[in-house]
Protein backbone atom coordinates (compact mmCIF):
# COMPACT_ATOMS: atom_id res chain seq x y z
CA UNK A 1 0.00 0.00 0.00
CA UNK A 2 2.60 2.72 -1.16
CA UNK A 3 1.75 6.43 -1.49
CA UNK A 4 1.80 7.40 -5.26
CA UNK A 5 -0.13 10.74 -5.12
CA UNK A 6 0.77 13.62 -3.19
CA UNK A 7 -2.45 14.79 -2.38
CA UNK A 8 -1.22 18.39 -0.61
CA UNK A 9 0.74 19.35 -3.84
CA UNK A 10 -2.94 18.82 -6.23
CA UNK A 11 -5.19 21.01 -3.90
CA UNK A 12 -3.01 23.60 -4.17
CA UNK A 13 -1.95 23.11 -7.76
CA UNK A 14 -5.25 22.32 -8.52
CA UNK A 15 -6.94 25.69 -6.78
CA UNK A 16 -4.43 27.74 -8.38
CA UNK A 17 -4.71 26.78 -12.08
CA UNK A 18 -8.31 26.72 -11.85
CA UNK A 19 -7.63 30.94 -10.70
CA UNK A 20 -5.69 31.36 -13.62
CA UNK A 21 -8.38 30.00 -15.95
CA UNK A 22 -11.43 32.62 -14.24
CA UNK A 23 -8.88 35.30 -14.74
CA UNK A 24 -8.85 34.82 -18.33
CA UNK A 25 -12.50 34.77 -19.22
CA UNK A 26 -13.25 38.24 -17.98
CA UNK A 27 -13.93 36.61 -13.82
CA UNK A 28 -16.84 34.61 -15.30
CA UNK A 29 -16.31 31.24 -15.62
CA UNK A 30 -18.43 28.28 -15.87
CA UNK A 31 -16.62 24.73 -15.10
CA UNK A 32 -18.23 21.71 -15.70
CA UNK A 33 -17.22 18.96 -13.27
CA UNK A 34 -16.94 15.94 -14.32
CA UNK A 35 -17.10 12.18 -12.10
CA UNK A 36 -17.56 12.80 -8.94
CA UNK A 37 -17.03 15.94 -7.00
CA UNK A 38 -17.33 14.12 -4.10
CA UNK A 39 -16.69 10.35 -2.47
CA UNK A 40 -14.55 9.94 -5.54
CA UNK A 41 -13.06 6.57 -4.71
CA UNK A 42 -12.43 5.34 -8.10
CA UNK A 43 -9.54 8.13 -7.98
CA UNK A 44 -8.65 6.93 -4.64
CA UNK A 45 -8.15 3.24 -5.78
CA UNK A 46 -6.04 4.24 -8.59
CA UNK A 47 -4.01 7.15 -7.23
CA UNK A 48 -2.89 5.83 -3.79
CA UNK A 49 -2.92 8.99 -1.50
CA UNK A 50 -5.61 10.90 -3.80
CA UNK A 51 -8.36 11.59 -0.88
CA UNK A 52 -11.60 10.63 -1.64
CA UNK A 53 -12.76 14.50 -1.50
CA UNK A 54 -10.05 15.73 -2.41
CA UNK A 55 -12.21 17.99 -5.26
CA UNK A 56 -14.58 19.44 -2.96
CA UNK A 57 -11.34 20.09 -0.76
CA UNK A 58 -9.77 21.84 -3.45
CA UNK A 59 -12.98 23.95 -4.17
CA UNK A 60 -12.93 25.00 -0.70
CA UNK A 61 -10.30 26.67 -1.32
CA UNK A 62 -12.33 28.85 -3.71
CA UNK A 63 -15.17 28.84 -1.22
CA UNK A 64 -14.85 32.58 -1.59
CA UNK A 65 -15.27 32.94 -5.35
CA UNK A 66 -17.28 29.53 -6.05
CA UNK A 67 -21.05 28.88 -5.90
CA UNK A 68 -22.79 25.61 -7.26
CA UNK A 69 -25.23 24.40 -9.75
CA UNK A 70 -26.43 20.94 -10.16
CA UNK A 71 -28.08 19.71 -12.95
CA UNK A 72 -30.25 16.85 -12.79
CA UNK A 73 -32.18 15.29 -16.25
CA UNK A 74 -36.03 15.36 -16.10
CA UNK A 75 -35.56 11.80 -17.54
CA UNK A 76 -33.58 10.58 -14.37
CA UNK A 77 -36.31 11.57 -12.27
CA UNK A 78 -38.88 10.05 -14.31
CA UNK A 79 -36.79 6.92 -14.31
CA UNK A 80 -36.49 6.93 -10.69
CA UNK A 81 -32.79 6.79 -11.99
CA UNK A 82 -30.17 4.86 -9.21
CA UNK A 83 -26.20 5.85 -8.72
CA UNK A 84 -25.30 2.17 -8.52
CA UNK A 85 -22.48 3.08 -6.24
CA UNK A 86 -24.50 4.22 -3.41
CA UNK A 87 -28.09 2.54 -3.78
CA UNK A 88 -29.69 5.69 -3.77
CA UNK A 89 -31.84 8.01 -6.42
CA UNK A 90 -30.61 10.77 -8.48
CA UNK A 91 -33.21 12.95 -6.53
CA UNK A 92 -32.15 12.14 -3.39
CA UNK A 93 -28.59 12.72 -4.07
CA UNK A 94 -29.03 15.89 -5.13
CA UNK A 95 -30.39 16.56 -1.46
CA UNK A 96 -27.65 14.86 -0.43
CA UNK A 97 -24.95 16.67 -2.30
CA UNK A 98 -26.54 20.34 -1.49
CA UNK A 99 -25.97 18.89 2.65
CA UNK A 100 -22.66 17.93 2.03
CA UNK A 101 -21.72 21.28 0.35
CA UNK A 102 -23.29 23.81 2.74
CA UNK A 103 -21.57 21.79 5.32
CA UNK A 104 -18.59 22.32 4.22
CA UNK A 105 -19.17 25.92 3.88
CA UNK A 106 -19.52 26.04 -0.37
CA UNK A 107 -22.61 27.95 -1.42
CA UNK A 108 -25.18 26.09 -3.44
CA UNK A 109 -26.71 28.45 -5.82
CA UNK A 110 -29.91 26.46 -7.63
CA UNK A 111 -30.68 23.28 -9.31
CA UNK A 112 -31.37 22.98 -13.08
CA UNK A 113 -33.38 20.56 -14.25
CA UNK A 114 -32.37 19.87 -17.85
CA UNK A 115 -33.77 17.98 -21.05
CA UNK A 116 -37.30 18.90 -19.34
CA UNK A 117 -40.47 18.19 -21.48
CA UNK A 118 -43.15 18.36 -18.76
CA UNK A 119 -42.49 15.38 -16.96
CA UNK A 120 -44.88 15.26 -14.08
CA UNK A 121 -42.26 13.99 -11.55
CA UNK A 122 -39.56 16.42 -12.56
CA UNK A 123 -42.65 19.07 -11.87
CA UNK A 124 -43.03 17.25 -7.93
CA UNK A 125 -39.15 17.67 -7.71
CA UNK A 126 -39.00 20.89 -8.57
CA UNK A 127 -41.95 22.14 -5.94
CA UNK A 128 -40.10 19.90 -3.43
CA UNK A 129 -37.26 21.69 -3.74
CA UNK A 130 -38.89 25.35 -3.79
CA UNK A 131 -39.99 24.53 -0.56
CA UNK A 132 -36.70 23.95 1.02
CA UNK A 133 -35.80 27.52 -0.16
CA UNK A 134 -34.19 26.07 -3.15
CA UNK A 135 -34.03 28.11 -6.83
CA UNK A 136 -34.76 25.70 -9.19
CA UNK A 137 -34.07 26.34 -13.00
CA UNK A 138 -35.27 24.46 -16.22
CA UNK A 139 -34.06 23.75 -19.31
CA UNK A 140 -35.66 22.40 -22.59
CA UNK A 141 -35.22 19.74 -24.72
CA UNK A 142 -33.43 21.08 -27.71
CA UNK A 143 -34.93 19.09 -30.86
CA UNK A 144 -31.43 17.55 -33.26
CA UNK A 145 -28.96 18.47 -30.38
CA UNK A 146 -26.45 18.84 -30.36
CA UNK A 147 -26.53 18.95 -34.50
CA UNK A 148 -28.84 21.73 -35.52
CA UNK A 149 -26.81 24.40 -34.49
CA UNK A 150 -29.22 26.97 -35.61
CA UNK A 151 -32.00 25.94 -33.61
CA UNK A 152 -28.99 25.60 -30.88
CA UNK A 153 -28.13 28.95 -30.68
CA UNK A 154 -31.10 31.23 -31.08
CA UNK A 155 -33.91 31.76 -29.02
CA UNK A 156 -36.29 29.28 -29.83
CA UNK A 157 -33.04 27.05 -28.24
CA UNK A 158 -30.63 27.94 -25.42
CA UNK A 159 -32.74 31.43 -25.17
CA UNK A 160 -35.29 29.48 -24.43
CA UNK A 161 -34.23 28.01 -21.78
CA UNK A 162 -34.24 30.03 -17.46
CA UNK A 163 -31.26 32.11 -17.26
CA UNK A 164 -29.73 30.67 -14.56
CA UNK A 165 -28.85 33.71 -11.90
CA UNK A 166 -25.50 33.33 -10.37
CA UNK A 167 -23.15 36.00 -8.46
CA UNK A 168 -19.54 34.65 -8.19
CA UNK A 169 -16.33 34.59 -10.37
CA UNK A 170 -16.58 30.32 -10.10
CA UNK A 171 -20.11 28.44 -11.43
CA UNK A 172 -19.36 25.09 -10.75
CA UNK A 173 -21.65 22.97 -12.39
CA UNK A 174 -21.77 19.21 -11.15
CA UNK A 175 -24.63 16.32 -11.07
CA UNK A 176 -25.50 13.46 -9.50
CA UNK A 177 -24.31 10.86 -12.52
CA UNK A 178 -22.92 11.69 -16.39
CA UNK A 179 -25.76 12.68 -18.94
CA UNK A 180 -27.41 15.16 -16.65
CA UNK A 181 -26.87 17.82 -19.12
CA UNK A 182 -23.93 19.81 -17.52
CA UNK A 183 -22.00 20.67 -20.51
CA UNK A 184 -25.36 22.01 -22.03
CA UNK A 185 -26.03 23.56 -18.82
CA UNK A 186 -22.87 25.95 -19.33
CA UNK A 187 -23.18 26.45 -22.86
CA UNK A 188 -26.76 27.58 -22.49
CA UNK A 189 -25.30 29.90 -19.49
CA UNK A 190 -22.58 31.18 -22.21
CA UNK A 191 -25.32 32.16 -24.69
CA UNK A 192 -27.23 34.27 -22.17
CA UNK A 193 -24.26 35.74 -20.64
CA UNK A 194 -22.91 37.23 -23.94
CA UNK A 195 -26.53 38.46 -24.74
CA UNK A 196 -25.66 40.64 -21.43
CA UNK A 197 -22.25 41.77 -22.76
CA UNK A 198 -20.93 39.36 -20.00
CA UNK A 199 -17.39 37.92 -21.88
CA UNK A 200 -18.12 34.12 -19.71
CA UNK A 201 -15.81 31.51 -20.70
CA UNK A 202 -16.38 27.46 -20.15
CA UNK A 203 -13.52 24.87 -18.94
CA UNK A 204 -14.04 21.20 -18.24
CA UNK A 205 -12.65 19.33 -14.65
CA UNK A 206 -12.71 15.62 -15.45
CA UNK A 207 -10.34 13.94 -13.57
CA UNK A 208 -9.97 10.62 -16.30
CA UNK A 209 -8.29 9.71 -18.83
CA UNK A 210 -5.51 11.98 -17.42
CA UNK A 211 -4.22 14.05 -20.41
CA UNK A 212 -0.38 14.16 -19.94
CA UNK A 213 -0.12 9.92 -19.12
CA UNK A 214 0.66 8.23 -21.94
CA UNK A 215 -2.88 6.39 -23.45
CA UNK A 216 -1.73 2.95 -22.46
CA UNK A 217 -0.47 3.90 -18.78
CA UNK A 218 -2.49 1.66 -16.00
CA UNK A 219 -4.13 4.47 -14.81
CA UNK A 220 -5.78 5.37 -18.04
CA UNK A 221 -6.64 1.86 -18.48
CA UNK A 222 -7.90 1.77 -15.40
CA UNK A 223 -10.53 5.00 -16.53
CA UNK A 224 -11.61 2.87 -19.58
CA UNK A 225 -12.49 -1.04 -17.60
CA UNK A 226 -14.13 2.01 -14.89
CA UNK A 227 -16.53 3.43 -17.93
CA UNK A 228 -16.97 -0.01 -20.30
CA UNK A 229 -20.46 -0.20 -19.68
CA UNK A 230 -20.31 3.48 -21.20
CA UNK A 231 -18.40 2.53 -23.92
CA UNK A 232 -15.60 5.30 -23.52
CA UNK A 233 -12.69 4.91 -25.38
CA UNK A 234 -8.76 6.78 -24.18
CA UNK A 235 -7.43 8.45 -27.45
CA UNK A 236 -5.09 10.64 -28.44
CA UNK A 237 -6.64 14.20 -28.99
CA UNK A 238 -6.02 14.76 -32.39
CA UNK A 239 -6.48 18.51 -32.34
CA UNK A 240 -3.88 18.93 -29.49
CA UNK A 241 -1.25 17.17 -31.65
CA UNK A 242 -2.39 19.01 -35.07
CA UNK A 243 -1.97 22.45 -33.36
CA UNK A 244 0.60 22.25 -30.51
CA UNK A 245 2.52 18.95 -32.05
CA UNK A 246 2.14 17.23 -28.66
CA UNK A 247 0.47 14.00 -27.91
CA UNK A 248 -1.75 14.22 -25.29
CA UNK A 249 -4.78 11.98 -24.16
CA UNK A 250 -8.33 12.75 -23.90
CA UNK A 251 -11.54 10.06 -24.42
CA UNK A 252 -13.91 9.84 -27.40
CA UNK A 253 -16.94 11.68 -26.80
CA UNK A 254 -14.81 15.05 -26.37
CA UNK A 255 -13.08 14.57 -29.23
CA UNK A 256 -15.86 13.86 -31.78
CA UNK A 257 -18.16 16.53 -29.68
CA UNK A 258 -15.23 19.29 -30.09
CA UNK A 259 -16.27 20.39 -33.45
CA UNK A 260 -19.90 21.11 -32.47
CA UNK A 261 -18.46 22.70 -29.47
CA UNK A 262 -16.52 24.81 -31.93
CA UNK A 263 -19.15 25.83 -33.62
CA UNK A 264 -21.49 26.57 -30.51
CA UNK A 265 -18.34 29.09 -29.55
CA UNK A 266 -18.36 30.56 -32.97
CA UNK A 267 -22.05 31.19 -32.90
CA UNK A 268 -22.12 32.54 -29.70
CA UNK A 269 -19.01 34.78 -28.95
CA UNK A 270 -17.77 34.61 -32.35
CA UNK A 271 -14.78 32.51 -31.85
CA UNK A 272 -13.71 29.60 -30.08
CA UNK A 273 -11.53 30.20 -26.94
CA UNK A 274 -9.98 26.36 -27.35
CA UNK A 275 -7.83 24.49 -29.57
CA UNK A 276 -8.47 20.76 -28.66
CA UNK A 277 -10.64 18.98 -26.40
CA UNK A 278 -6.99 18.68 -24.06
CA UNK A 279 -6.80 23.27 -23.75
CA UNK A 280 -10.64 22.84 -22.62
CA UNK A 281 -9.68 20.75 -19.14
CA UNK A 282 -7.83 21.99 -16.02
CA UNK A 283 -7.30 19.33 -14.38
CA UNK A 284 -3.55 18.81 -12.52
CA UNK A 285 -3.26 15.40 -11.25
CA UNK A 286 -1.03 13.87 -13.40
CA UNK A 287 1.77 16.52 -12.54
CA UNK A 288 0.73 15.30 -8.38
CA UNK A 289 1.82 11.78 -9.01
CA UNK A 290 5.11 10.95 -6.76
CA UNK A 291 5.44 7.07 -7.28
CA UNK A 292 3.97 6.28 -11.03
CA UNK A 293 4.43 2.54 -10.03
CA UNK A 294 2.53 2.48 -7.54
CA UNK A 295 0.01 3.72 -9.20
CA UNK A 296 0.31 1.76 -12.23
CA UNK A 297 0.13 -1.51 -9.55
CA UNK A 298 -3.09 -0.14 -7.88
CA UNK A 299 -4.48 0.64 -11.46
CA UNK A 300 -3.98 -2.69 -12.33
CA UNK A 301 -5.71 -4.10 -9.40
CA UNK A 302 -8.42 -1.60 -10.20
CA UNK A 303 -8.81 -3.41 -13.82
CA UNK A 304 -8.74 -6.82 -12.33
CA UNK A 305 -11.72 -5.56 -9.84
CA UNK A 306 -13.79 -3.85 -12.47
CA UNK A 307 -13.68 -7.44 -14.16
CA UNK A 308 -14.68 -9.52 -11.35
CA UNK A 309 -17.44 -6.78 -11.08
CA UNK A 310 -18.21 -7.21 -15.14
CA UNK A 311 -18.42 -11.57 -14.02
CA UNK A 312 -20.66 -10.83 -11.55
CA UNK A 313 -23.49 -8.60 -12.66
CA UNK A 314 -23.22 -11.08 -15.85
CA UNK A 315 -23.79 -13.79 -13.72
CA UNK A 316 -26.91 -12.18 -11.81
CA UNK A 317 -28.48 -11.53 -15.08
CA UNK A 318 -28.42 -7.46 -15.02
CA UNK A 319 -25.52 -7.00 -17.67
CA UNK A 320 -24.36 -8.25 -21.03
CA UNK A 321 -21.36 -10.19 -22.14
CA UNK A 322 -20.22 -6.85 -23.72
CA UNK A 323 -18.62 -5.08 -20.43
CA UNK A 324 -16.70 -8.29 -19.75
CA UNK A 325 -15.46 -8.94 -23.08
CA UNK A 326 -14.19 -5.34 -23.18
CA UNK A 327 -12.39 -5.33 -19.78
CA UNK A 328 -10.88 -8.78 -20.54
CA UNK A 329 -9.29 -7.02 -23.56
CA UNK A 330 -8.34 -3.78 -21.82
CA UNK A 331 -6.42 -6.65 -19.00
CA UNK A 332 -4.45 -8.24 -22.18
CA UNK A 333 -3.37 -4.02 -22.83
CA UNK A 334 -2.41 -3.82 -19.13
CA UNK A 335 -0.26 -7.38 -19.51
CA UNK A 336 -2.11 -8.67 -16.72
CA UNK A 337 -4.37 -11.22 -15.32
CA UNK A 338 -6.87 -13.01 -12.35
CA UNK A 339 -3.94 -14.63 -11.34
CA UNK A 340 -2.19 -10.97 -10.28
CA UNK A 341 -4.87 -10.68 -7.64
CA UNK A 342 -3.20 -12.71 -5.04
CA UNK A 343 -6.44 -12.95 -2.74
CA UNK A 344 -7.80 -14.75 -5.93
CA UNK A 345 -5.49 -17.83 -5.46
CA UNK A 346 -5.35 -17.98 -1.75
CA UNK A 347 -9.53 -17.79 -1.37
CA UNK A 348 -10.31 -20.75 -4.05
CA UNK A 349 -7.00 -23.27 -2.39
CA UNK A 350 -8.79 -22.90 0.82
CA UNK A 351 -12.15 -23.34 -1.08
CA UNK A 352 -10.91 -26.23 -2.46
CA UNK A 353 -9.39 -27.78 0.90
CA UNK A 354 -12.87 -27.69 2.85
CA UNK A 355 -15.09 -28.23 0.03
CA UNK A 356 -17.21 -24.94 1.33
CA UNK A 357 -17.12 -21.19 0.35
CA UNK A 358 -13.94 -19.89 1.61
CA UNK A 359 -12.28 -16.35 1.44
CA UNK A 360 -9.00 -14.87 1.14
CA UNK A 361 -7.83 -11.15 2.59
CA UNK A 362 -4.67 -9.09 1.98
CA UNK A 363 -3.86 -7.24 4.85
CA UNK A 364 -1.34 -3.74 4.62
CA UNK A 365 1.98 -5.31 5.06
CA UNK A 366 1.22 -7.85 2.13
CA UNK A 367 0.40 -10.75 5.09
CA UNK A 368 -2.38 -13.14 3.36
CA UNK A 369 -5.63 -14.38 5.54
CA UNK A 370 -7.94 -16.78 4.63
CA UNK A 371 -11.95 -18.00 6.69
CA UNK A 372 -13.46 -20.80 5.94
CA UNK A 373 -17.27 -21.57 6.66
CA UNK A 374 -17.89 -23.21 9.67
CA UNK A 375 -21.44 -24.02 11.43
CA UNK A 376 -20.63 -20.69 13.12
CA UNK A 377 -19.86 -18.03 10.66
CA UNK A 378 -19.95 -17.50 7.09
CA UNK A 379 -16.65 -17.34 5.06
CA UNK A 380 -16.46 -13.45 5.04
CA UNK A 381 -17.41 -13.10 8.71
CA UNK A 382 -14.79 -15.60 9.62
CA UNK A 383 -12.28 -14.00 7.44
CA UNK A 384 -12.98 -10.86 9.05
CA UNK A 385 -12.66 -12.18 12.82
CA UNK A 386 -9.25 -13.92 11.53
CA UNK A 387 -7.58 -10.92 10.07
CA UNK A 388 -8.72 -8.65 13.22
CA UNK A 389 -6.57 -11.41 15.16
CA UNK A 390 -3.55 -11.46 12.83
CA UNK A 391 -3.67 -7.17 13.33
CA UNK A 392 -3.79 -7.64 16.77
CA UNK A 393 -1.18 -10.54 17.68
CA UNK A 394 -4.17 -13.05 19.00
CA UNK A 395 -3.84 -16.81 18.22
CA UNK A 396 -6.03 -17.67 16.37
CA UNK A 397 -6.72 -20.77 18.59
CA UNK A 398 -8.14 -18.32 21.12
CA UNK A 399 -12.19 -17.23 20.92
CA UNK A 400 -12.68 -13.69 20.88
CA UNK A 401 -15.93 -14.07 20.84
CA UNK A 402 -17.27 -17.36 23.08
CA UNK A 403 -19.90 -19.70 20.63
CA UNK A 404 -21.78 -19.52 23.64
CA UNK A 405 -22.58 -15.23 22.14
CA UNK A 406 -23.09 -16.71 18.92
CA UNK A 407 -26.02 -19.48 19.51
CA UNK A 408 -28.29 -16.63 20.44
CA UNK A 409 -28.08 -14.78 17.69
CA UNK A 410 -28.81 -17.61 15.37
CA UNK A 411 -31.49 -18.43 17.31
CA UNK A 412 -32.54 -14.99 16.98
CA UNK A 413 -32.36 -15.45 13.06
CA UNK A 414 -33.60 -18.90 12.73
CA UNK A 415 -36.51 -19.20 15.18
CA UNK A 416 -37.87 -15.92 15.54
CA UNK A 417 -36.68 -13.86 12.01
CA UNK A 418 -37.37 -16.74 10.12
CA UNK A 419 -33.54 -17.03 8.35
CA UNK A 420 -32.66 -20.46 6.97
CA UNK A 421 -29.26 -19.71 7.22
CA UNK A 422 -28.24 -20.11 11.04
CA UNK A 423 -24.35 -18.67 10.29
CA UNK A 424 -23.24 -14.88 11.13
CA UNK A 425 -22.67 -12.55 8.84
CA UNK A 426 -20.38 -9.74 8.51
CA UNK A 427 -22.02 -7.11 10.13
CA UNK A 428 -23.89 -9.34 12.93
CA UNK A 429 -20.10 -10.53 13.76
CA UNK A 430 -18.79 -7.43 14.20
CA UNK A 431 -21.87 -6.49 16.74
CA UNK A 432 -21.28 -9.68 18.42
CA UNK A 433 -17.37 -8.32 18.74
CA UNK A 434 -18.94 -4.92 20.03
CA UNK A 435 -20.58 -6.80 22.41
CA UNK A 436 -17.40 -9.43 23.75
CA UNK A 437 -15.40 -5.94 23.97
CA UNK A 438 -16.96 -4.72 27.32
CA UNK A 439 -16.03 -8.06 28.91
CA UNK A 440 -12.68 -9.40 26.73
CA UNK A 441 -9.58 -7.53 26.48
CA UNK A 442 -8.75 -10.06 23.62
CA UNK A 443 -12.17 -9.14 21.65
CA UNK A 444 -11.49 -5.14 22.43
CA UNK A 445 -7.90 -5.08 21.26
CA UNK A 446 -9.17 -7.11 17.86
CA UNK A 447 -12.35 -3.95 17.46
CA UNK A 448 -9.71 -1.47 17.73
CA UNK A 449 -7.86 -2.97 14.81
CA UNK A 450 -10.70 -2.18 12.31
CA UNK A 451 -9.65 0.96 10.95
CA UNK A 452 -6.37 -0.80 9.28
CA UNK A 453 -8.51 -2.65 7.08
CA UNK A 454 -9.00 -0.32 5.07
CA UNK A 455 -7.53 -0.71 1.86
CA UNK A 456 -7.22 -4.40 2.03
CA UNK A 457 -8.15 -6.88 -0.53
CA UNK A 458 -10.38 -9.26 -0.24
CA UNK A 459 -11.52 -12.16 -2.70
CA UNK A 460 -14.47 -14.59 -2.34
CA UNK A 461 -14.88 -17.75 -3.61
CA UNK A 462 -18.64 -17.19 -4.08
CA UNK A 463 -20.80 -14.06 -4.69
CA UNK A 464 -21.97 -12.48 -1.74
CA UNK A 465 -24.90 -11.23 0.18
CA UNK A 466 -25.93 -7.97 -0.29
CA UNK A 467 -25.55 -7.48 3.57
CA UNK A 468 -21.89 -8.76 3.06
CA UNK A 469 -21.09 -6.56 0.19
CA UNK A 470 -21.99 -2.97 1.65
CA UNK A 471 -20.07 -4.18 5.04
CA UNK A 472 -17.22 -4.34 3.32
CA UNK A 473 -18.10 -1.17 1.62
CA UNK A 474 -18.51 0.18 5.01
CA UNK A 475 -15.08 -0.53 5.99
CA UNK A 476 -13.55 0.22 2.98
CA UNK A 477 -12.38 -3.21 1.69
CA UNK A 478 -11.53 -3.52 -1.53
CA UNK A 479 -13.68 -6.74 -2.66
CA UNK A 480 -13.59 -9.14 -5.58
CA UNK A 481 -15.72 -12.28 -5.67
CA UNK A 482 -16.14 -15.36 -8.37
CA UNK A 483 -19.39 -15.33 -10.21
CA UNK A 484 -20.78 -18.26 -8.37
CA UNK A 485 -23.62 -18.78 -6.30
CA UNK A 486 -23.01 -20.38 -2.91
CA UNK A 487 -26.57 -22.49 -3.47
CA UNK A 488 -25.02 -23.95 -6.73
CA UNK A 489 -21.59 -24.52 -5.47
CA UNK A 490 -22.79 -26.24 -2.11
CA UNK A 491 -24.72 -28.77 -4.42
CA UNK A 492 -22.11 -29.33 -6.99
CA UNK A 493 -19.81 -30.23 -3.85
CA UNK A 494 -22.92 -32.61 -2.27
Amino acid sequence: MKIGFDNDKYLTMQSEHIRRRISEFGNKLYLEFGGKLYDDYHASRVLPGFEPDSKLRMLMQLSDQAEIVIAISAGDIEKNKIRGDLGITYNTDVLRLISVFEERGLYVGSVVITQYSGQATADLFRAHLQKQGIRVYTHYVIPGYPSNLPLIVSDEGYGRNDYIETSRPLVVVTAPGPGSGKMATCLSQLYHEHRRGIPAGYAKFETFPIWNLPLRHPVNLAYEAATADLNDVNMIDPYHLEAYGETTVNYNRDVEIFPVLTAIFEKISGSNPYKSPTDMGVNMAGNCICDDEACCEASRQEIIRRYYQALNSLARGSKSEEEAIKIELIMKQAGISKEDRRVVAAALARSEQTGLPAAAMELPDGRLVTGKTSELLGASAALLLNALKELAGIDHKKHVISPSAIEPIQKLKTAYLGSKNPRLHTDEVLIALSMSASISPEAQLALDQIPKLAGCQVHTSVMLSSVDIKTFQRLSVQLTSEPVYEKKRAHTNN
